[in-house]
């Protein structure tokens, strides 16, 4: 979780949460017959404070809030539907729709799946002319949640597809069949666009080209993404820094130049800036042909029998020992140690 300092409720301008939101989570809590008190402290929010309806915390405590909610209560939907969903419920659902190759395929197996996990909505996506619109039919009364199980559903997955695609996919149209909210200017802040309360079913309306968008996302993007998934819910979404990721890929291309003019071609960027944006997430281009190298040459050590200066020219290197001096280098130990470690049977 960052370290960033949260504000105090209602003192700061960046404050907007509303404690509407604050106070869903707490019921979560006292239908489990469970103490809040921890997750409070956690988010650093008063206690006092949530009596207010008026105040306000930050998406910071928002997301420290929920964070805590959702492991002490072992509920990814905390309180919303007639069973727990158990924790690592939704990063289950974002690994079986990573490997789609469109973005309308990814978000039909997720809300297919979640019908797996929960009877009480349905999720929805369909099509007409021009426009895309996922719905949630809901078959269950969720009571004093609705509102906020509702909101958080779209909310979700509208920032699941923007990082699916590394875009901003503007809504077309939001509408809940709830009334309008006292705090309606939060609810547009997550969905701009054109917002509609009192009609049914809730639903979100975009544009119909994203849905033969490809991903742009893989599993290890997946991983990392799970460590802090919360923001996509409470933090408007932002376009992040995907060149790593993207490098990684064309590295992994066999018999191709991998040189940063015709890296950075592929990209459709300058080399110059290659660096420039690969410098900024903390990388380098050497780095990420280390890691590339690195991972495919202990590959064909532990699965091949292959001698040393093979596969040190499958990975790049005109010789043995400059490879045997590299791989030390990355990893501690020389190729002969780790096809040794592999070979010895297990201590008894």
């Amino acid at each position: 979780m960052s370290a960033r300092a949260a504000a105090s409720p209602g003192s700061s301008a960046s404050a907007r949460t509303p404690m509407a939101f604050v106070r869903a989570i707490l019921l979560a809590y006292a239908r489990r017959g469970m103490d809040p008190g921890g997750a409070l402290r956690k988010a650093q929010i008063a206690p006092i404070d949530t009596r207010h309806g008026g105040r306000r915390v930050t998406a910071l405590q928002f997301e420290r809030l929920c964070a805590a909610a959702m492991q002490e209560l072992d509920d990814e939907a905390p309180g919303w539907f007639s069973r727990r969903l158990p924790w690592g419920s939704y990063g289950m659902l974002a690994r079986a729709s990573i490997s789609a190759p469109t973005l309308g395929l990814a978000l039909r197996r997720w809300c297919r799946h979640h019908g797996l996990l929960t009877e009480d909505v349905t999720l929805t996506l369909k099509t007409a002319g021009a426009q895309a619109r996922v719905e949630i039919t809901e078959h269950r009364d969720l009571g004093a949640l609705r509102e906020f199980a509702l909101l958080s559903l779209l909310r979700n997955l509208h920032g699941l597809a923007c990082w699916w695609v590394d875009a901003h996919i503007a809504p077309q149209l939001t509408q809940f069949p709830f009334a309008a909210l006292p705090h309606a200017d939060v609810v547009a802040r997550l969905f701009p666009g054109p917002l509609r309360f009192g009609a049914a079913p809730a639903a979100l309306c975009f544009d119909a080209h994203w849905l033969d968008t490809p991903l742009r996302r893989d599993g290890a993007a997946l991983d990392q993404m799970l460590r802090r998934a919360l923001p996509i819910m409470v933090w408007p979404y932002r376009r992040e820094a995907l060149l790593a990721p993207r490098l990684r890929q064309l590295l992994q291309r066999p018999r191709t130049a991998h040189t940063a003019d015709s890296l950075a071609a592929q990209l459709g960027l300058s080399p110059r800036t290659l660096h420039r944006q690969l410098r900024s997430e903390g990388s380098s281009l050497q780095a990420l042909k280390n890691e590339v190298r690195q991972a495919r040459a202990t590959e064909l050590l532990l699965r091949t029998p292959l001698p040393l200066a093979r596969v040190a020219r499958a990975v790049g290197f005109d010789n043995d020992k400059s490879f045997i001096r590299a791989y030390r280098g990355w990893t501690g130990q020389t190729p002969e140690a780790l096809r040794r470690a592999q070979a010895e049977p297990p201590a008894p």
